[in-house]
């Protein structure tokens, strides 16, 4: 082979590689925080059908408000006599010719303008289209914080989930180093064979523990994709860290001391809204005593006339529907929507001091899992202090191999609960300012 033919084929294969990796690079999605949420606030199942919820609401509130004005309709009928009735010769007079009193073949056509002069339960269903739509917002607005919060919990696990595999990953490297040395050193005869053994199992331990972060991080990540509304065979890659560390005390601060606007939570607005609607079922109720009053206009036009026709073409009238008795009918449903709006403000009571002691609660809880995060960033670094000073012991001939399987246990331990303390410390945190409804927008443009 020709030293040029040998430097076409590495320039080739090269090419084909750096094409690869490119083509790789250009079909990850790479992802902040906010494009996620703004990405789930787009995509989402969920949310995209409250968006057409709304959009039939729209719809129900025109079709409602139709229902008052003015409506023409039209009508067409053919009629065909086999026998048109007739008056015999003489009838109407002496010498008179017999008289048709119709026509064998007809066509009649009648148009019918009407309009709604007064319905009470038709003014009342206006105001209680308009609450419906209000209703519908508010369903929505809970669903977008309901995914919110599932996204930032979700891209917070797998963050924490990551950073567990690279820090596992590093003390398995330790372990096989320290294990690379002892083994030497036993085949010299200066550490029994019972150390190698011990650091064979320490890394089986860490390779399991790594295959178990492996298998969540592969859950959490279908996860994810399916709240963002994503194939599931998308790569996806979260561009943020968990390098919070500057910027959790002034959130953390700024949110315990928050004020709780309990009429900006959306649960509590949407019992609201509900209490609305029972009282305008009562007003509904008490419309059915009122009258319907409607005016219409109707004319009509046939193509063949007989002799004599006394049709109206023209007719302008007035329909009063009033109601007299109903045998108590009436009266019980007006009862019943009257109790229901006792039952509603029953349930307001009972979600405002839910809400308010959850308020209490989750600042608490706040507070608490923040101090964790601090006390745990401390012992971490304790028991990383204590690891390597007892590894470089054991390397040194100092320490025996359980001491170093216990401070190593030890550093696995803390390391694990610190990161759990920083995913505990974001879901106390979206919790909180979910209650509050704040830090709740999504960005849609990036």
């Amino acid at each position: 082979m020709s030293f040029s033919f040998r430097y076409l084929l590495l320039i080739t294969i090269i090419s084909l590689i750096l094409g690869t990796d490119k083509t790789e690079a250009q079909d990850s999605l790479h992802l902040s925080l906010q494009e996620a949420r703004r990405l789930a606030f787009e995509n989402n199942t969920n949310i995209r059908n409250s968006t057409l919820d709304m959009e039939i609401a729209r719809k129900k509130i025109w079709e409602t408000t139709a229902i008052g004005l003015p409506h023409v309709d039209s009508k067409a009928a053919y009629q065909f006599l086999p026998n048109v009735p007739t008056l015999p010769p003489g009838t109407m007079g002496p010498g008179t010719p017999a008289v048709e009193l119709g026509v064998k073949n007809n066509a009649t056509f009648d148009v019918t303008a009407s309009q709604l002069l007064f319905n009470g339960s038709y003014l009342v269903g206006l105001k209680a289209m308009k609450t419906l739509y209000l209703q519908t917002n508010e369903n929505k607005e809970k669903i977008v914080q309901d995914i919110n919060e599932s996204v930032i919990n979700t891209y917070y696990m797998i963050l924490v989930g990551e950073e567990s595999l690279k820090n596992l990953q590093k003390n398995l490297d330790n372990v096989k180093k320290t294990a690379y040395e002892i083994t030497e050193m036993n085949k010299q005869g200066f550490v029994e064979k019972t150390d190698v053994d011990q650091l064979e199992l320490t890394a089986n331990n860490l390779k399991n523990a790594m295959n178990q972060v492996k298998g969540n991080l592969d859950v959490a990540n279908r996860l994810l994709k399916i709240i963002l509304g994503l194939d599931v065979n998308k790569n996806v890659v979260l561009t943020e860290s968990l390098t919070t560390g500057q910027t959790l005390p002034v959130i953390v601060n700024s949110l315990v001391n928050e004020t709780f606007n309990i009429d900006k939570n959306i649960d509590y607005r949407i019992i609201k809204t509900a209490t609305d609607l029972s009282k305008l079922e009562y007003q509904n109720a008490i419309a059915a005593y009122m009258p319907v009053i409607s005016g219409f206009y109707s004319h009509t036009e046939k193509v063949n006339k007989p002799a004599f026709d006394f049709t109206v073409k023209d007719i302008f009238g007035v329909n009063v529907s009033l109601p007299i008795f109903s045998s108590g009918q009436r009266m019980a449903a007006v009862s019943q929507k009257k109790l229901a709006i006792s039952k509603m403000d029953n349930t307001k009571q009972l979600v405002y001091n839910n809400l308010m002691m959850q308020a209490d609660q989750f600042q608490t809880d706040l507070k608490l899992k923040y101090e964790k995060y601090e006390i745990q960033g401390k012992s971490l670094a304790l028991s990383d202090e204590i690891y390597q000073r007892t590894l470089e012991k054991y390397r040194n001939g100092v320490s025996t191999s359980m001491d170093l399987t216990t401070t190593q246990n030890q550093y696995l331990t803390g390391l694990s609960s610190y990161y759990q303390s920083i995913y505990d410390l974001v879901i106390a945190k979206t919790k909180l300012e979910k209650l509050y409804n704040i830090n709740q927008e999504i960005n849609k443009k990036q």
